[in-house]
């Protein structure tokens, strides 16, 4: 592996839910390891299941794998520390100040931002204090910092004075509150991770055309912020060897190959590896040795019997759907697992049955025009520009609060309108005005990643709080959080993988939904191999593991559900999408 060369004492690993970033880094500490290095592995990742692979429990504490010589291992827990880092900037006012005043601080601290800043807040003296890592030659991090977080990381220390004096305006500015104490250590830890000498950065991607093109977008932006000492990981390729008489295989090694044959420009000049897919999942310390070897010597468990999967399929979610005549229909998880096809499935199969359906999307990533490759009587599509609303937002912003600024709030506003929340705020607003349709149409959203959603989901929070307020008792009114509880308007559809990572990330979405009473309506598991017929073995064996992932969904996580086989073709078009719904 050639991003395990000269290894710097900091290797950091960012990639989407279910590329194989935990087992790499698993991998990764277990070879530092071997040779003798002192390794700490660090996981800040809400979904981390770093205790499960290696068979035993870790938590928010430093634990020595009894197993590795030389290896330990923490897993940050992100609610925890965004819990303790609320409590640190609230409690010395709690008592001083009035209670109304005390809950908007409250509020403004609820999102994800200041879990994203949590997290950091809790990694970065592992960056910066020496007293603390001296024991290790090297600190390996499961999901480094987003460009999102070190950007807000970025803004100006001017903000805690102009907060305090009330001049301040909205976007991600509550997290930053209690910042300015520790600004020195965080700065030195951004220093750290933008230093080719002490820190690597390490894209995860599979071999697929949006993986790869979100890996790109990641690259510029971290690169952007001088973080530029990066390589790039493919995983989980599939070997040509899988392919003799398997029509399904051999269709997915083409697909693979066209990827990394067209592989984005920006991406062509870091250094790569490439990582061979595994019949076996990826947990216990042989599987983690092996994951690196081209060809594992590990035996494995032949499936020769018949894997025999009968599950409900999309069509029949969307029969249910259709009763209704109208409405919001939600797509959302995690980036990488087909939300856009999934939702552009969805609302052709709807606009056949000659409903009227509005299909939108608020993702950034997300291709709907390619995906459809034509029209369709009934089907309006429409796509959410973040640049266009935000630019628009910041306009609306600097004409209405900052022409009552003078030169310094003036530009310390257009300071903070350059921070990611901005944008959140923006796309929020061009949202609202859609899903006004859905008392007349479908309306079918194929929502940003799940972490961008959230955010998205606080805002209309905090605009039904906002409102609640404002109104009389008693007054009729209904706001956009509204709207997204009542399950006889709306309709959240849950997209994950039947692979371990994926389902547990989905679980835990739907486990934030409910936190903002909204009960998720189904899941759909895609690009299932199960549901599918397959010959390579190498496949069948995971077909095979994916049926614990499926069982859980049916057993403990969802109220109904569907399962989408994997496709020999690329579901763009119309036809192909109506095959993916279960059509003929």
């Amino acid at each position: 592996m050639e991003f395990l060369i000269n290894p710097p004492k900091f290797l950091f690993f960012t990639g989407k839910g279910g590329v194989g970033k935990t087992s790499i880094a698993c991998a990764t500490v277990m070879q530092l390891a071997s040779g003798g290095r002192q390794v700490l592995l660090v996981s800040t990742d809400p979904a981390s299941n770093v205790g499960q692979v290696f068979g035993i429990n870790i938590g928010n504490r430093i634990t020595a794998i009894p197993a590795v010589p030389g290896l330990a291992a923490l897993e940050i827990d992100p609610q925890a520390a965004a819990q303790a880092y609320r409590d640190r900037i609230v409690g010395p006012v709690r008592g001083l100040l009035p209670e109304t005043v005390v809950k908007g601080i409250e509020e403004q601290l609820s999102g994800a931002c200041t879990t994203e800043i949590a997290a950091f807040d809790e990694f970065t003296a592992l960056l910066t204090d020496s007293g603390l890592t001296a024991a290790y030659d090297h600190i390996v991090f499961d999901t480094a910092p987003t460009g999102h977080t070190i950007r807000l990381l970025q803004l100006p220390g001017a903000w805690s004075g102009f907060l305090e004096q009330g001049k301040g305006d909205a976007s991600c500015l509550g997290p930053l509150a209690g910042l300015e104490k520790q600004r020195e250590q965080y700065k030195s830890a951004v220093d750290a991770l933008a230093d080719q000498t002490r820190t690597r950065l390490i894209l995860v991607a599979r071999a697929q055309q949006a993986t790869l093109r979100e890996v790109a977008r990641t690259h510029q932006e971290l690169a952007g912020l001088g973080l530029r000492k990066q390589h790039l990981v493919i995983n989980g390729i599939l070997p040509h060897g899988e392919t003799g008489n398997d029509p399904l295989a051999a269709a997915i090694y083409q697909r693979e190959q066209n990827a990394l044959q067209t592989i984005p420009e920006v991406l062509q000049g870091l250094p790569r590896d490439q990582v061979m897919l595994k019949p076996f999942n990826l947990v216990g310390l042989d599987a983690l040795r092996q994951l690196f070897l081209e060809s594992p010597a590990q035996e494995q468990t032949r499936v020769d019997s018949p894997i025999e999967l009968e599950q409900p399929n999309l069509a029949q979610l969307v029969d249910q759907i259709a009763q209704d005549g109208h409405g919001l229909l939600m797509l959302m998880g995690k980036g990488g697992v087909g939300k856009t096809t999934l939702a552009a499935a969805i609302a052709v199969d709807l606009a056949r049955r000659g409903l009227p359906v509005h299909l939108s999307t608020s993702d950034p990533a997300a291709h709907l025009s390619e995906t459809l490759d034509g029209a369709l009587e009934n089907l309006s599509v429409s796509r959410i520009d973040p640049r266009v609303e935000t630019e628009n937002y910041r306009r609306h912003v600097l004409e209405t609060r900052g022409a009552k600024l003078d030169d310094q709030g003036r530009a310390l506003l257009e300071e903070d309108l350059r921070s990611p929340c901005t944008e959140e705020i923006a796309v929020f607003q061009a949202f609202s005005r859609i899903i006004r349709e859905a008392g007349s149409k479908f309306v079918v959203m194929d929502t940003a990643p799940t972490g961008h959603t959230l955010l998205l989901l606080d805002a209309t929070g905090a605009y039904h709080r906002e409102v609640s307020r404002q109104m009389a008792s008693g007054a009729d009114y209904l706001t956009p959080m509204m709207q997204l509880q009542d399950p006889k308007q709306t309709k959240v559809l849950i997209a994950t993988l039947a692979e371990t990572t994926p389902v547990l990330e989905a679980a835990n979405l739907q486990a934030d939904l409910l936190r903002a009473g909204i009960e998720p309506w189904a899941w759909i598991i895609n690009h299932s191999i199960a549901a599918t017929t397959v010959h390579s073995p190498l496949l069948r064996q995971r077909a095979a593991n994916e049926l614990r992932e499926i069982e859980a969904v049916a057993n403990q996580h969802a109220q109904r559900y569907a399962v989408v086989p994997l496709m020999h073709e690329e579901p763009v078009g119309v036809e192909r999408l109506s095959k993916l719904a279960g059509k003929p």
